[in-house]
């Protein structure tokens, strides 16, 4: 049986794969939606995740608000990335493996899971986001060298280009080995170079 909150899967099982890529999608879409870019870096021994959002929604204000105004969908969206997380290194695949990617209101949530979940992930990749909150508090949380990826646009309506600087400065300060990238009026998406960074990650893994 199936629920309207269930992840969306494709790939290898967990128990028997070598590497996983959980993908968080943006405000107003599915897992099913974001869970379709693995075909641009498709591999047969990864297992490929995405949470869902209660009505396609994380949390239901903007980003940059204060912190207690996205409660508690915050907390349930953090919660449901790290339960695919867990599934999947209790199933047998490191850390070291998992890459974590989104995509604007996923994007915001996947910086903010990594900073507050320590290790050394495979990647983290945020599309058009970064950290969540009015102002930012202390993140003390050691990422151990972590490759994380900041792409964005310098005029997106959605995503201030200041916050993915200090989104970039906080992870330089929990450790994670940083790589922004800020793209002349690209807008709200995903372009190619984007893409082509995380199918070298997913290579990599």
């Amino acid at each position: 049986m199936t629920h309207e909150n269930d992840p969306a899967r494709a790939g290898a099982a967990p128990e028997e794969a070598n590497a996983a890529v959980v993908l968080t999608h943006g405000r107003g879409a599915t897992a099913r939606s974001i869970l379709a870019i693995h075909q641009e870096f498709p591999r047969e021994d990864v297992a490929y995740a995405a949470p869902q959002a209660t009505n396609n929604t994380w949390y239901p204000n903007s980003f940059l608000a204060p912190v207690e105004r996205n409660e508690p969908g915050r907390t349930d969206g953090l919660a449901a990335i790290d339960r695919l997380v867990e599934g999947i290194v209790d199933a047998g695949v490191s850390r070291e493996r998992v890459l974590l990617v989104g995509f604007s209101q996923g994007a915001c949530l996947t910086t903010e899971y990594a900073a507050t979940h320590p290790g050394r992930y495979g990647g983290v990749a945020a599309l058009s986001g970064g950290l969540i909150g009015e102002t930012l508090g202390e993140y003390k949380e050691n990422l151990d060298g972590t490759p994380v990826f900041l792409g964005c646009s310098d005029v997106d309506p959605h995503i201030p280009v200041e916050r993915v600087h200090e989104t970039r400065d906080i992870f330089e300060s929990l450790g994670a080995d940083v790589e922004e990238r800020i793209y002349e009026g690209m807008g709200h998406g995903v372009n190619e170079d984007e893409l082509d960074y995380l199918r070298e990650r997913v290579a990599d893994l």
